[in-house]
């Protein structure tokens, strides 16, 4: 029978955290009488025994917040964690620390809410026979085993917005105006804030551009009226025979190239061709702050649900999921180590280029 969960927020924040965290602590204590304790920052709290027991009223008011109350980290990897030795700097597995600190609260599950990294994690410890549910969670939504991840619709909102304004500014001053998203390698995030936003160019990692491709779509318009171009362009985006651009690389991290510069780098090459002015806006983490939309709202409180009814069953070693319209859970070796990218023949491209949008190839 069990008692008592676990609960932590990895990787890096998102809007629809605390959404999670609420119905996964009503679920257990209301539906199922469960105690709770979340840990803090992420793997760290594990590894760091730094938790705080939830009492129901702990996640009143927290639906319509961005971020997480327990705090989260993406450097912290238990099986590869940074500790001091001596006044040195080394990696140990600590793995076994975790293990020991989850049996020493006598908790029988824990609910880990993350990405790509957290997962893995979570996939390791049930390989070392830890009862874990996964909850999916990344604003690139490109995680291979569930149709969308939370917190993905809020960074689509947050970008169109940003679109939406850029329009008004580059009609008025006969710019192309430039605008970078998140997304890491896969492109959701611009191919669809782009569709929504009525932007005339969209590249994407998933298609290298060429820029001459480019610059012929934004004369083109400019040719038959147009005076301005709206660009959305995906962080992980490259050129024919080009790599990505990387703005710098953090050593002590599980995922250590930061990705950034390609809008700069694209704006200066269309400004050089077409001879237009160009301007760039980089929208970086505005797109993981802030409220969680409905959907999101919505979709956060089913998965947290879902994780404890999955408890209760005793189906560990498991990802809740939405695929189709239902919620459905799926193996955490499944979940995991492979990305869900913008597939060729996405009806979405399809739908862009058929109302003459631009994918620079």
């Amino acid at each position: 029978m069990v008692k008592k969960i676990g609960v932590l927020t990895g990787g890096g924040d998102c809007p629809g955290l605390n959404a999670v965290l609420r119905a996964v602590v009503k679920t257990a204590k209301i539906k199922y009488g469960y105690e709770v304790i979340g840990f803090k920052d992420g793997y760290r709290g594990l590894v760091m025994n730094d938790f705080v027991e939830f009492k129901p009223g702990d996640v009143s008011g927290i639906l319509d917040k961005g971020g997480t109350i327990l705090g989260s980290s993406n450097r912290d990897n238990p099986f590869k964690f940074k500790v001091v030795v001596n006044g040195k700097e080394e990696y140990k597995d600590m793995s076994d620390v975790v293990v020991n600190n989850i049996a020493l609260h006598g908790i029988d599950c824990m609910v880990l809410i993350g990405g790509d990294g957290t997962l893995t994690s979570a996939r390791d410890f049930a390989r070392k026979g830890v009862n874990v549910v996964g909850v999916p969670k990344t604003i690139d939504n490109d995680l291979f085993a569930t149709d969308v991840t939370f917190g993905f619709m809020t960074a689509v909102d947050t970008a169109t917005e940003a679109i939406d304004k850029l329009h008004s500014t580059a009609e008025s001053h006969h710019r192309v105006m430039i605008l970078e998203v998140m997304g890491r390698y896969a492109g959701w995030i611009a191919l669809e804030s782009g569709i929504a936003g009525g932007a005339d160019v969209i590249i994407l990692p998933e298609i290298p551009y060429d820029i001459n491709k480019v610059t012929e779509k934004i004369i083109e318009r400019k040719n038959s009226g147009k005076s301005f171009s709206i660009v959305v362009v995906s962080e992980g985006a490259k050129p024919v025979g080009g790599d990505i651009v990387v703005s710098k690389v953090v050593k002590d991290s599980p995922d250590p190239i930061r990705l950034g510069g390609i809008g700069n780098k694209l704006g200066d090459e269309i400004e050089r061709l077409a001879g237009i002015e160009t301007r760039v806006t980089v929208l970086g983490h505005l797109q993981r702050g802030g409220r969680p939309d409905p959907y999101d709202r919505i979709l956060s409180s089913r998965y947290g649900v879902a994780a404890v009814d999955l408890v209760n069953q005793g189906k560990f070693g498991r990802m809740v999921a939405l695929q189709g319209n239902a919620i459905t859970s799926v193996t955490l070796e499944e979940a995991v180590g492979k990305l869900k990218t913008v597939p060729a023949d996405s009806e979405l491209i399809s739908i862009a280029k058929s109302i003459g949008v631009s994918f620079g190839n």
